[in-house]
């Protein structure tokens, strides 16, 4: 299920999630101009590597010119694929603008980067051993669906339902379709511990960053004011 919109509309002009997004297409514009190997080293260097931060890596990585608490940052903005960074920013677009609409735009900007680094320090302990660098905005934009859960779980969003050769326009309340993703995000997470591979079996996703980040969300979200705001 693909989400394209959501009944529910801004009164302010999304400034920090519009940011986000080109700040997110910028680096990964970055990543395209990088040949291979300046890539790995991008990456290395960049993104978050579990076992770097806990100092148990069992092989030798490429040197990392920054502390790699630093990283917990800037994996934020790095992403794996076009279709990677597509779905991310879909669903940025869609949900992110709410949720700023509620804190306001700093406190929009301190909740995203702090479900950020939640998501990915909560991956980072179910793998702590895992030498493959964790990139994305999809832990933060876990936080912001745990945010909109709560606060609009009534809305109905417009979903495309893929069935066989055709699409098909569904609409749900956020509450349904938002809570199966997570309660999928949560078994495969579970289903990853299982797996050999460090960041799991389903061609590196990190799960366990979508589920930690949903539910920081969901905490963070009212202690920064989420259901402060008049908004009904």
């Amino acid at each position: 299920m693909v989400p394209i919109h959501d009944d529910n509309p801004v009164s302010i002009t999304p400034w920090i999630t519009r940011g986000l997004i080109v700040a997110n297409i910028f680096f990964f514009l970055i990543e395209l101009s990088l040949s291979a190997d300046q890539l790995q080293g991008f990456l290395y260097n960049w993104a978050f590597v579990p076992c770097q931060l806990f100092e148990v890596c069992s092989t030798a990585l490429p040197p990392s010119e920054f502390p790699e608490a630093v990283t917990l940052i800037t994996s934020q903005f790095l992403h794996g694929g076009f279709g990677h960074i597509i779905g991310n920013m879909l669903y940025l677009f869609i949900f992110g603008n709410n949720i700023e609409d509620c804190l306001g735009h700093f406190k929009f900007l301190i909740f995203y980067i702090a479900c950020g680094v939640l998501a990915a320090l909560t991956q980072g302990i179910f793998a702590p051993d895992s030498i493959i660098p964790t990139l994305g905005a999809s832990g933060a934009i876990a936080g912001v669906l745990g945010a909109y859960v709560i606060r609009f779980p009534r809305t109905k969003v417009t979903l495309l339902l893929p069935i066989v050769l055709f699409f098909f326009r569904v609409r749900l309340p956020a509450f349904f379709f938002l809570g199966f993703w997570f309660v999928m995000q949560f078994l495969y997470g579970v289903a990853s511990l299982d797996a050999t591979a460090n960041m799991g079996s389903d061609g590196g996703v990190a799960y366990w960053a979508h589920a930690g980040g949903f539910i920081f969300g969901i905490i963070l979200g009212p202690i920064l004011g989420l259901f402060s705001s008049s908004r009904r």
